[in-house]
């Protein structure tokens, strides 16, 4: 995709996360890296729903501005790029939900949802450090590895993903699996998948080289070995029946 795709992609998942509630005023930012080096970020102080393509800035590979206010959040961005040659895109906020459970303290590493766990693997928490830091950003890729998804005790969450649409849906589909699990929660506690279930869905993962498993490498990144593959819709729902199909008749070999 060109540089003016790119711009539009951010203009229209900025105001998606906006619609949906996943931000408030001018929380959040977004990024995505350009195939021709760099990548393109939301600006500073602008509520994403008043997004526009000529406001998106533009960064060099070591940082630097080279047009427009980046968000004070750029850091952040710049160190899960420079960790990650597979990670093309990056999400960055403020779930109610999923933010909820940052300030208990808590990650989402119990497997209560087959898609979740497919989609995103395990969610860790990530320590907390000031926003808008190089501390932050650190702590952040470490903490992240090779995942999906992680939580910033006590601040929001961020999703990474090939492009755009990839990492959007992903922060979607975090705050579904938090939201559910404080319903849960509140409902006297979930019943995690069975184990045996878990090795299934973890061997689906690596045969179609996912998000990590829990505890566990990305094994679909590049520096892992993999492919660098993503799941998608399409391939999700062909996942999931697959593997009701087989456990319809057993575990998978």
């Amino acid at each position: 995709m060109d540089e003016a795709g790119v711009r539009r992609d951010l203009v229209d998942f900025g105001r998606r996360l906006h619609a949906r509630g996943l931000v408030a005023a001018t929380d959040g930012n977004l990024s995505a890296r350009l195939a021709s080096g760099g990548f393109l970020c939301t600006p500073t102080a602008l509520p994403k729903e008043e997004l526009r393509e000529e406001l998106i800035a533009r960064m060099d590979a070591g940082g630097r501005a080279i047009s427009g206010e980046p968000s004070s959040e750029w850091p952040l961005h710049l160190a899960l790029y420079r960790a990650r040659e597979d990670v093309g895109a990056v999400v960055h906020a403020h779930p109610p939900f999923a933010t909820a459970l940052a300030c208990l303290g808590r990650g989402l590493d119990r497997p209560l949802l087959s898609e979740a766990v497919l989609a995103l693997g395990t969610v860790p928490l990530v320590p907390f450090e000031l926003p808008s830091t190089p501390d932050l950003a650190r702590r952040t890729a470490e903490t992240l590895g090779g995942g999906a998804a992680a939580l910033l005790s006590n601040h929001g969450a961020v999703a990474v993903g090939p492009d755009l649409r990839t990492a959007y849906y992903r922060m979607e589909t975090l705050e579904h699996t938090a939201r559910i699990t404080l319903y849960t929660d509140a409902l006297g506690g979930a019943r995690a998948l069975p184990e045996a279930v878990v090795r299934d869905l973890d061997a689906m993962r690596a045969r179609y080289a996912l998000a990590s498993a829990p505890g566990r490498a990305c094994e679909g990144c590049p520096a892992a070995g993999g492919a660098g593959r993503f799941v998608g819709e399409e391939d999700l729902v062909r996942l999931l029946c697959e593997f009701a199909r087989f456990h319809s008749h057993g575990s998978l070999k």
